[in-house]
């Protein structure tokens, strides 16, 4: 997914749910960087647009008929919105003050800062949120001593959780 693709999915909702400003979360929130050509291919492969509305989260779940996945949507364009909660994600403190904001009238993403996004998925832990990781660190658009200051402002669901993301990031080399 790229930049153009992911407005032109966030008008979509707004042309049917009214709502103009919707929190990105997962793997494209990369998108809000400003340089966009320095995001390797591994932190763009994403088909899904993990989301909700700022305003009025839970409309969002209202979209999935339309935009989300196995939609006519998701069929004519490749990609489509994956309705999330913002309770979902294991972020660290302070995360909404640091969101990125793409503004693209009518509508306006608000990204995931790149490290915050990193401690989700790092909590999260699956092979390709580790590679998202990986490549972030390679290309210098994540940091691993600001995943470690982060990791520690972080409320984790519960201890293995915590446990589990420590682990990964010492094995980034974050010790």
């Amino acid at each position: 997914m790229n930049r153009e693709i992911l407005v032109q999915l966030l008008v979509a909702a707004h042309q049917l749910c009214g709502h103009r400003d919707y929190v990105v979360i997962g793997s494209v929130s990369i998108l809000g960087m400003a340089h966009v050509e320095a995001i390797p291919l591994d932190m763009t492969l994403s088909i899904d647009a993990d989301c909700y509305t700022l305003a009025d989260p839970p409309r969002v779940f209202d979209l999935s008929a339309q935009l989300g996945e196995g939609s006519p949507y998701h069929h004519a364009h490749g990609v489509y919105l994956d309705p999330v909660s913002p309770q979902l994600p294991t972020l660290p403190q302070g995360w909404e003050t640091r969101l990125i904001r793409i503004a693209h009238p009518p509508i306006t993403a608000h990204c995931l800062e790149p490290n915050d996004a990193g401690i989700s998925k790092l909590a999260r832990g699956e092979p390709r949120d580790l590679r998202w990781v990986n490549a972030g660190i390679q290309a210098q658009l994540i940091s691993l001593p600001m995943l470690r200051l982060r990791a520690r402002s972080t409320a984790f669901l519960d201890a293995a959780e915590q446990s589990a993301t420590l682990q990964r990031l010492s094995d980034l080399g974050g010790s």
